[in-house]
């Protein structure tokens, strides 16, 4: 007799369990029905940096890589097909950009003196900044994990309306600081941190307007309409028009938004 009352405990716990799962799906998830659709506004903090992969050789030591901060808004529709599979499109704007200082060695650059574009291979700091304003369209997959947690992965295009690209160059904390012009045994030029040489201002001309990447986001439910977020745009494709000669790598946006969400 007892181990049939131990059993039926048993299943009635389970039961209870298992309709205590149900109704956190239900009340974590989609705003009307776990297949439904909605919207999801967000809003957020963006760091991260556009950066050479890899590291070029010439790049000796990295003194400061540093994101300027930035901000992005947007709004995703949402479609979920059952509990834990759906899909996902939006637009979020943003504005982003970072600052990066570093020691080179022989490091190809194009500068600009008195009116002048001088090429040549540099030795000493050089200092980098940009900032981009623009939209991202991302177009992900989404898997509900837990009722609270939700976990996105796709392609995206970002598209920029405003780019802005800027350097200079000048000797390094042990002095050194000069210029080979045209080639690694060229005439050397001096370069000084009391007068930086900058580099050309048509540097943002080259950049490309468009760029390809993957989005992985992370959602996690804090309340029943808002939601606390990270994701991360990774850009697959070089910032750079391809006969630009100035820059000699490959550079590529990598970007991190953290924020907190509105769902309807």
């Amino acid at each position: 007799m007892k181990h049939k009352l131990y059993i039926i405990a048993a299943l009635f716990s389970l039961a209870l369990s298992v309709n205590a799962q149900e109704n956190a799906w239900e009340k974590w998830g989609p705003t009307k029905g776990l297949e439904s659709g909605g919207f999801i506004a967000r809003a957020g903090y963006v760091i991260g940096g556009t950066t050479p992969l890899p590291l070029p050789a010439e790049v000796r030591k990295i003194n400061a890589f540093s994101p300027k901060g930035g901000i992005s808004v947007g709004i995703d529709g949402y479609r979920m097909f059952t509990k834990r599979w759906g899909v996902s499109m939006g637009a979020h704007f943003f504005w982003e950009g970072f600052h990066t200082a570093a020691d080179v060695k022989n490091y190809y650059v194009w500068l600009e003196q008195e009116d002048e574009i001088t090429k040549g291979y540099f030795t000493g700091t050089n200092v980098t900044n940009t900032e981009m304003w623009g939209v991202t369209i991302p177009v992900l997959a989404t898997l509900r994990m837990s009722p609270r947690w939700n976990f996105s992965f796709g392609p995206y295009l970002s598209y920029y309306f405003k780019q802005t690209f800027t350097g200079e160059v000048f000797d390094n904390d042990d002095g050194i600081g000069y210029l080979r012009e045209d080639k690694p045994t060229g005439a050397k030029i001096l370069m000084s941190r009391e007068n930086p040489t900058p580099y050309p201002d048509d540097f943002a001309d080259h950049m490309l307007p468009m760029n390809l990447g993957l989005e992985i986001d992370f959602d996690w439910k804090a309340m029943k309409h808002l939601n606390v977020f990270g994701l991360l745009d990774w850009g697959l494709t070089d910032i750079w028009d391809r006969d630009f000669e100035a820059i000699t790598f490959r550079m590529y946006p990598i970007y991190a938004t953290i924020g907190v969400a509105y769902r309807y």
